[in-house]
């Protein structure tokens, strides 16, 4: 198996709200779709981000819809500096984003903080030293 990631898909409870989080919020190049089509796509290099509704993904993958709270994952956005966590945290302040954890010095020598999005899934908002594709 080639090793990479094609998809993120996130499972949402509102897809009109989610699909306009991402699109003017974090401001992510949203993928054309005809109307009615249910899905949501953003183009994040060479993986996309999808957003589907979440009793839809759960028949689509025949698992259980029951359960809240943290969904056992993050997901995380590596940025060149120090500087540009803050302005990032910034930015989404000013948009009313809800901030997890404010950003601070990391034990493993980065600097990183998290916000939820519409659907309180958690992104990790990080400067790391020691990853090279920021």
């Amino acid at each position: 198996m080639e090793p990479r990631i094609s998809f993120i898909t996130l499972g949402v409870a509102d897809l009109d709200r989610a699909t306009r989080f991402y699109a003017e919020v974090l401001k992510l190049p949203r993928i054309p779709m005809p109307d009615g089509a249910g899905v949501s796509f953003f183009e994040m290099g060479k993986t996309w981000l999808s957003l589907f509704p979440r009793e839809d993904l759960t028949k689509d993958a025949g698992v259980s819809a029951e359960g809240s709270g943290f969904a056992g994952f993050t997901l995380a956005h590596n940025v060149d500096s120090i500087e540009a966590v803050d302005a990032l945290f910034a930015e989404l302040r000013a948009a009313g984003v809800k901030i997890v954890k404010e950003p601070v010095r990391a034990p493993w020598g980065g600097y990183s903080g998290y916000f939820a999005d519409s659907e309180a899934f958690l992104w990790e908002v990080a400067w790391n030293p020691h990853f090279p594709h920021a």
